[in-house]
């Protein structure tokens, strides 16, 4: 036994698939040596994915699979053997069509229920790793979850080859020797590519066992995703706490970032303070969505013109030329958001509602002007249920929408709502109605958190209870696990909302207020008892979620109880 590594080399993988790319290589790779019995026991296995090369190393591996005994059904006796029970033509064909070489006599017989069939019983000689090893490649590249397939020519300028991108060399080795396979128009050798600007020429990878280490010391390259996310996320916290701050570090960025890197290293560079007067909300997203930078907190909580940049290059003169170079791009996208911030409230939103008629919600259900009347209906009568003030959720209801029109929102659409705050307030909204704007669209995921007042509260139910009340209506519910405008989402917000607010309504009556609000519109047609039976269906899973067995949920949800507080108790 020894260990085997397999190691594409390419042009830059797609940061976003990355991590699945690698893990899907290393898995297919030892599934398929495992189904050809060459992993003994105890056989591990290690995805390694950078953004130049996806490779897998797994140990334990057998150098010849093991003989196997197998059985044979050939055909009925009746078929094979004539009345003297000699082999007929049909057996003889059929034995030499799979390689079979034996004695009419030392054939057995079994009977599978219907005839009684002639069986070859022997023993299949185990194969070279180099043959599994190839099956076991092909059937992993086929298999890979490739986004977007590129199509390119080798060298010879006739072979075209399909991947996910340009591969450049393929490294095979079985402890310390090649492993002669071939793929993508490359034959395996023991030489990769390393650091594109801190390494010159090929590497030779002495053996599999040292490939990780030779990597990083020969190569620079850090090729276990793992261990590169590791260090970024050591590395960025460790320097944002030496500038007496904390840095934001969503997941989806730092998977992106260890995906971009080889060999990272983290940098601090910072903006003018002056930018600091744009929403903070718009700052870090710009130098997260453009720049792919981790932005600074302070001990407050308040934005630090300061953020961290992950680079992969070892600068000689201590990263000098980075910095300043990062400063002056993220200047430009920092001047683009404080033009726009500063544009949008040249204009109130009340002058922009008009500009709604000419936004389609849906093809059926309007435009988004009528979308917005009918949810003020809506939140003025829930308003009116739960006891929040009337006039002012039914304005913040009028305004929840308009930020869509708007610079800031068409550049980031994540930060609607959280830009109608701003704008609101700065209209001379009061700050009940501009909160509500920002928190109408909560809860956002699972999880996420709940309007916070009971105007927010009577604005994010009206949202919700329009669009899923439209959307039944005109049937577009959810099927099976499409769900293309997260109605399921809609459906456990409001329970939320009802459930850890308390709010002590009758969930038939909201529904009934929502349909009644779409009524006016041609196509819409009564889907309450279809709504009320999705919420129940709802009900299931969040209390299934609970703990509560399926035997309790059923006692509970047979009566069909309309005042949600209570099914708890």
């Amino acid at each position: 036994m020894n260990s085997l590594l397999v190691e594409l080399q390419t042009e830059e993988l797609p940061p976003k698939a990355l991590k699945k790319l690698s893990e899907a290589f290393a898995e297919h790779l030892a599934q398929s040596l495992a189904k050809q019995h060459f992993l003994a026991d105890g056989s591990a296995v290690t995805a390694f994915g950078a953004p130049r090369r996806l490779a897998a190393l797994i140990t334990n591996v057998l150098e010849k699979s093991p003989d196997e005994p197998f059985k044979q059904k050939l055909v009925p006796v009746k078929v094979g053997l004539d009345a003297e029970g000699k082999p007929t033509q049909a057996l003889l064909k059929k034995m030499k069509a799979l390689g079979l070489t034996a004695d009419v006599s030392d054939l057995k017989r079994e009977n599978d229920g219907k005839n009684e069939q002639l069986m070859y019983e022997g023993i299949r000689a185990g194969v070279a790793l180099a043959k599994g090893l190839q099956t076991a490649l092909d059937a992993a590249l086929t298999s890979l979850p490739i986004p977007k397939v590129m199509h390119y020519q080798l060298a010879d300028g006739e072979t075209t080859v399909s991947f996910v991108r340009p591969a450049k060399h393929l490294v095979a080795l079985y402890g310390e020797d090649v492993v002669p396979v071939s793929a993508l128009g490359l034959t395996s050798d023991r030489v990769t590519s390393g650091h594109r600007f801190h390494t010159q020429g090929l590497i030779s990878i002495r053996s599999a066992d040292g490939y990780e280490e030779q990597m990083q010391t020969e190569g620079k390259v850090v090729p276990s995703f793992a261990k590169r996310r590791e260090k970024i996320v050591h590395d960025v916290k460790a320097m944002a706490k030496a500038m007496k701050g904390e840095a934001i570090m969503p997941e989806d960025l730092v998977e992106e970032v260890t995906a971009l890197t080889e060999w990272p290293v983290v940098y601090e560079s910072s903006f003018d303070k002056e930018f600091l007067s744009v929403p903070q909300e718009c700052l870090i997203l710009t130098m997260q969505q453009n720049q792919k930078y981790f932005a600074v907190k302070d001990r407050e909580g308040r934005l630090m013109n300061r953020f961290l940049l992950v680079s992969q290059l070892e600068a000689k003169d201590g990263g000098e030329a980075i910095r300043s170079g990062n400063a002056r791009v993220v200047r430009a996208r920092l001047a683009d958001a404080k033009f726009f911030y500063d544009q949008d409230r040249l204009v109130t939103l009340e002058s922009r509602l008009p500009g709604l008629a000419h936004v389609v919600y849906h093809n059926k259900l309007g435009s988004q002007a009528a979308r917005v009347e009918r949810v003020m209906q809506i939140a003025g009568r829930v308003a009116d249920l739960i006891g929040a003030d009337r006039a002012e959720a039914v304005r913040a209801a009028q305004l929840a929408k308009v930020d869509l029109l708007t610079q800031m929102v068409g550049e980031f659409p994540e930060l609607q709502g959280i830009m109608g705050e701003y704008y609101a307030l700065h209209d001379g909204e009061s700050r009940t109605v501009a909160l509500a704007i920002r928190e109408h669209y909560q809860p956002r995921y699972a999880g996420d958190a709940l309007p916070s007042t009971p105007v927010s509260l009577a604005v994010a139910l009206a949202d919700k209870l329009e669009t899923l009340s439209g959307l039944f209506g005109i049937g577009q519910m959810p099927t099976g696990d499409k769900d293309p405008f997260a109605l399921r989402r809609h459906a456990l917000g409001v329970l939320r909302m009802i459930l850890e607010k308390g709010l002590n309504v009758s969930l038939a009556e909201l529904v009934t207020i929502g349909y009644e609000a779409l009524q006016s519109v041609a196509g819409v047609k009564d889907a309450r008892e279809a709504l009320m039976a999705f919420f129940e269906d709802r009900l299931r899973v969040m209390f299934k979620e609970k703990g509560y067995s399926a035997q309790e949920i059923d006692a509970v949800l047979a009566a069909h109880p309309d005042r949600v507080l209570q099914i708890p108790a």
